[in-house]
């Protein structure tokens, strides 16, 4: 079905912007990169999918049905997102709070052609329909303008020149009208409706035009983090810096990597060390981590091999170029018969974005926040031709209606019994800082 090539690069990150850059001219984007971060569980360092041959969109009940039988009928790479709404079709719940974005519940294609990179090589995988353009393309990417370390500046000699608009971002909930939200919800806690629950508040710009691929450039420059993505679907948009894998299947094994507990960087080497080390025996962050990690078990022993569930790595502190954060890693081993659909449908939406007992965290969170989450908190990633798959937790990203002239991210964090409001508020500040820094210089 695919014919393949490797090729042996001598500058890789080169590579990967002329890539990007040719990537611009295509309605269906997903580029995926691990920015090189070291990290157990990876495949490939970075993924590039574009031209859809197939595809399925998905706006109603019976979405996962219709991804299971679209990956089934396909059997070939499937590149694609799962809004958080989604939990819709999971569960009885619905959404109504306000949506400007507008992004269809689901979309997955199959891409003509796609670029696999790890280590100085390049696997290129086209389809047959197209496999005559090989050289062509090849000379093509290889002929776009780039520079280093910052290839945002040359990328709009290749697009469109950047568009200079005084960015205004905007709060969809203010600080008092959060701290009474947030008080709210920890009025649910103390009754005994939920455990925690992760709450979430927009950010906005109208009437904003964006460069899109010079913008994610730049998010990812300042945060290097391991689950970084560009997704271009016709004028919609997602620019994320992703430090969270959702859930992946290698084979028999199902991996999730939950991540609940933040902590700001110092510049000051003792500084920053100290708060790593205040983070790793926080008590609060090492509970709101635990509670979830019990969601997780929970919901991979729906789909597990009895007894098979483990936690392999319980609270430990990864470092990001701008937040230390706590993970847990959780496994599973599922019998060769299960489909992969159906371990994702059975553990969506992902712990660490809803709360402990999940079904109430979400209707508490629906009556709560203002904005429909859409992509935000929901996922990005691809199905392999056997069936394996990766997805990553949609949060510190960037996404953008560019008909509607629309721009938003969106932050948040776990509400618990311990949780102060006014802390709260400073770590979704903390969240927001790289999108904020890109988009209002």
């Amino acid at each position: 079905m695919r014919t393949t090539q490797i090729h042996r690069l001598d500058n890789v990150n080169q590579f990967k912007n002329q890539l990007l850059i040719w990537s611009q001219q295509f309605d269906d984007v997903i580029w995926l990169d691990s920015n090189n971060y070291e990290q157990n569980h990876s495949n490939f360092e970075a993924v590039l999918a574009v031209d859809a041959f197939t595809s399925v969109q998905t706006n109603f009940e019976g979405s996962f049905e219709m991804l299971k039988e679209y990956q089934t009928n396909v059997n070939d790479w499937i590149f694609g997102y799962l809004t958080y709404d989604l939990k819709n079709d999971v569960e009885d719940l619905s959404s109504s709070n306000f949506d400007s974005l507008q992004f269809p519940d689901l979309y997955f294609f199959q891409p003509k052609k796609l670029f696999l990179f790890k280590g100085d090589q390049v696997e290129i995988q086209y389809l047959k329909c197209v496999d005559d353009e090989f050289e062509d393309d090849l000379k093509e990417i290889q002929s776009k303008k780039t520079c280093h370390p910052e290839p945002f500046d040359c990328a709009q000699d290749e697009l469109s020149r950047r568009v200079s608009n005084d960015i205004k971002v905007k709060l969809r909930i203010h600080k008092d009208e959060y701290f009474e939200k947030v008080n709210n919800m920890l009025a649910h806690i103390h009754r005994g409706d939920i455990y925690e629950a992760n709450f979430c508040q927009e950010f906005y710009a109208e009437n904003t035009s964006i460069n899109p691929l010079d913008t994610y450039l730049k998010l990812n420059n300042i945060s290097n983090p391991p689950f970084a993505t560009f997704l271009k679907f016709g004028d919609k948009y997602l620019l994320s810096a992703s430090p969270e894998r959702y859930l992946k299947k290698d084979k028999e094994t199902i991996i999730s990597q939950p991540i609940k507990g933040t902590a700001k960087r110092s510049e000051n080497t003792l500084e920053d060390e100290a708060l790593k080390e205040a983070l790793s025996k926080d008590t609060k962050e090492r509970s709101e981590n635990i509670m979830i990690v019990d969601l997780v078990r929970n919901d991979l022993s729906k789909t597990a091999i009895k007894g098979s569930v483990k936690v392999e790595e319980l609270t430990k502190i990864y470092t990001f170029d701008q937040v230390h954060q706590m993970i847990s890693t959780v496994t599973s081993k599922i019998k060769e018969t299960t489909h992969a659909v159906d371990v994702i449908k059975s553990t969506f939406p992902m712990g660490s974005m809803t709360g402990v007992p999940k079904i109430s965290a979400m209707r508490i969170i629906e009556a709560l926040e203002e904005t429909r989450r859409g992509l935000y908190s929901g996922s990005v990633g691809y199905f392999s031709p056997t069936s394996d798959f990766d997805f990553n937790v949609v949060i510190r990203s960037i996404l953008y209606n560019k008909t509607k002239k629309y721009v938003s991210y969106s932050v948040g964090g776990a509400i618990t019994a311990k949780s102060d409001p006014l802390k709260e508020y400073e770590e979704c500040l903390v969240k927001a800082k790289a999108m904020r820094t890109v988009l209002e210089n």
